[in-house]
Parts: C-alpha cells; sequence; structure tokens
C-alpha cells in the first residue's frame, strides 16, 4: 500500500495519507470510564495529487466523512501520518494549522446546516478572509462579487439569507465559501446527495468547471457511484474503515475485482427500463466497528465458510495490475485473483471456493 500511496497524477503528491486511524472512545458504567474503541477509520492509505480528483465511496457508516474531516484536521487522527505539500500536519497545532486552512477547504453535504442561518450571505463568504486577515473591507467586498459570479449566482444575493435560495444554490454558497481563500484541496463531502438529480447535473458541472480554470484538487466523497465514475480519476472503496480496493475510475467499473465493490456497482440504477440487472443483494449484517471482526470484515457478515483462514492476515490491499489495488481477502476475491494477490502467510492447500 506504500508503493500505491506514493501515485500521483502530476508530479510529487499534494496529499499524502498513510495508514490513518480515527478511534472515538466509548465510555460506560457508573464513573464513565473507557470500555472500548469506535474504529471509524482503521489504517487508511491515500494520495491525492496536484488537479487530481479522488472518489471515496462506501454505504453510510463505513467512515469515509471522518475520513475527510480527519485529513483536514476537524477531527484529530488517533494515529497514522498525514502530509500535505510534504509537510506533516498529523499532530500540528491550531495555532500552526490555521494559516495552512486555507489551502484545504470543506464542502459539507447540507448547506442548510452549514450555513449560519442568522448570517447573510456576504457575511458569510467573506468570513474565512476575515479569519485569515486576507485583505480590507473593500477587497473582501469585491471578493465575494467575484466568487458569486464565479458560482453563478446574482450580485444580489449578498444581501439575502441562505434560507432565501433552494438547496442546489444554497450548495453553490457553500462552494464559494470554500473558495473565497483560494484553496488547492477541496474535500467534498457528498455534496450533491442532498439535491434533486438535475440540479446534482449543474452542481457536478460547476466543480468541474472551476477544477478546469483554478487547478483544484478534490476528494469527492459519496455513495452514488454513478456520479462518482463522472467526476473521478481515481476512485477507493471503503468498507468499515478500510480501504478494500482501489483503482483508475475507468478500470474500477470496468474490472472490479472485491465481492464489496462488485456488489455496489450492481446498485446503479440503469436508466434503460429494456436492460435487466441482476443486484447482488447483501447478506447479513454490517460488523460493529465498536468491535469489528479480527479477519475480513466482509467474509464475516456474508459468513463466509473460509473466513477463519483470514484471520490473522495482513489485508491491506496489494497491486494486482499496474493503479488497480485490492485487499487480499479469499472470502472477496475470485480464485484467480486471489492466486495473484494472496499473502505468503495464505494456507496453499487449499484454494478451492466453497
Amino acid at each position: 500500500m506504500k508503493d500505491q500511496i506514493s501515485e500521483a497524477k502530476k508530479g510529487k503528491p499534494l496529499l499524502e495519507v498513510e495508514a490513518l486511524k480515527q478511534y472515538f472512545p466509548v465510555k460506560g458504567g457508573v464513573f464513565g470510564r473507557k470500555v472500548g474503541d469506535v474504529k471509524a477509520v482503521d489504517g487508511v492509505s491515500l494520495t491525492i495529487g496536484k488537479g487530481e480528483t479522488v472518489g471515496l465511496v462506501g454505504e453510510s457508516g463505513c467512515g469515509k466523512s471522518t475520513f475527510g474531516k480527519s485529513i483536514i484536521r476537524l477531527e484529530n487522527p488517533t494515529g497514522g501520518t498525514i502530509r500535505f505539500k510534504g509537510k506533516d500536519i498529523t499532530s500540528m497545532s491550531q495555532a500552526w494549522l490555521r494559516p495552512l486552512r486555507q489551502d484545504f477547504q470543506m464542502v459539507f453535504q447540507d448547506p442548510a446546516e452549514s450555513l449560519d442561518a442568522r448570517m447573510s450571505v456576504g457575511e458569510l463568504i467573506a468570513e474565512p478572509l476575515v479569519i485569515q486577515s486576507m485583505g480590507n473591507r473593500k477587497a473582501r467586498r469585491e471578493r465575494v462579487l467575484e466568487l458569486l459570479d464565479r458560482v453563478g449566482l446574482p450580485k444580489s444575493a449578498m444581501q439575502k439569507f441562505p434560507f432565501e435560495f433552494s438547496g442546489g444554490q444554497r450548495q453553490r454558497i457553500g462552494i464559494a465559501r470554500a473558495l473565497a481563500v483560494n484553496p488547492e484541496l477541496l474535500v467534498l463531502d457528498e455534496p450533491v446527495s442532498a439535491l434533486d438529480v438535475s440540479v446534482q447535473a449543474q452542481v457536478i458541472n460547476l466543480l468541474l468547471e472551476l477544477q478546469r480554470d483554478l487547478g483544484l484538487s478534490y476528494l469527492f466523497i459519496a455513495h452514488d457511484l454513478a456520479v462518482v465514475k463522472h467526476i473521478s480519476d481515481r476512485v477507493s472503496v471503503m468498507y468499515l474503515g478500510k480501504i478494500v480496493e482501489s483503482a483508475t475510475s475507468e478500470e474500477l467499473y470496468r474490472n472490479p475485482l472485491h465481492a464489496y465493490t462488485k456488489a455496489l456497482f450492481s446498485a446503479i440504477p440503469d436508466p434503460d427500463p429494456a436492460n435487466k440487472k441482476t443486484r447482488k443483494m447483501l447478506e447479513g449484517e454490517v460488523p460493529s466497528p465498536i468491535n469489528p471482526p479480527e479477519g475480513s470484515a466482509f467474509g464475516k457478515r456474508i459468513n463466509h465458510p473460509r473466513y477463519e483462514e483470514t484471520i490473522g492476515v495482513d489485508l491491506t490491499p496489494v497491486e494486482y495490475s499496474p493503479g488497480h489495488w485490492v485487499a487480499p481477502d479469499v472470502c472477496c476475491l475470485e480464485d484467480e485473483v486471489f492466486a495473484k494477490v494472496k499473502p505468503e502467510s495464505s494456507n496453499d492447500a487449499s484454494s478451492e471456493r466453497v
């Protein structure tokens, strides 16, 4: 996986995340003592190159949003390393981190919740400039007007409040606010999931246009795989806090290897009703992140007969083909794929699928 995270679209990666962990303590008892951890993110590695879009997909609750918040230090990571433009920001204090925050910003899922209803649109967009002490009042006003025009909103929007706009317009305001300080990286957390389909297309096209004009890099977090395919250069699939497969968007959609990835892809709606599509229904319940399985999490979920073979085995993704990485999980791969990526410690006595 370390070789994987050294890949980037253009030169040295803008963002390098290695073995990131984000655990949240679980407390119980009369004295509120720690009794365990919610392992929301458990050893995730990922890179983003300059001008690149990396999609991060998975079911709700798999840790996608927590990962996004952790890499820009809205949450303090439990372990691992985060490097932004070569600088280690993993344990950097908030005081030292503040000047760097203008280089990475986040767009949240629900603009109605992320925008303060008591502030005008002009105040909302200008606030990051005030926090970073960028420009005087006149310069900030000009910047706000420029950003409103950039995201396709009229100048009159400056005096209005968020509740006066539709969901798509509010998301445009959120994007303008994130762009105010000229960031290089945007973490987009389900930015279109709360919008109508027609509005989704408008916002996606806006993001593509901004990336082309400003050279932005994106981490695009979503559960809608059709949208991710349209916007992403590379895609990583996350399950119960871990990456199980990663490849270029074209390769992953053409040749998914992991059983979980295949199940996600089978759920993508086909716009042509004449096409009969067989959906792979997932069995069992998602294991608890408080007490995750010792072996294959997905194998445990589907009660795979070879699950015991994965206990204690390192399931960190390995390279199956150039740029295509997959967890060496006997429960989730076809025989010929597993034969190519299986760990040396794996039992060679039997390779027959049950």
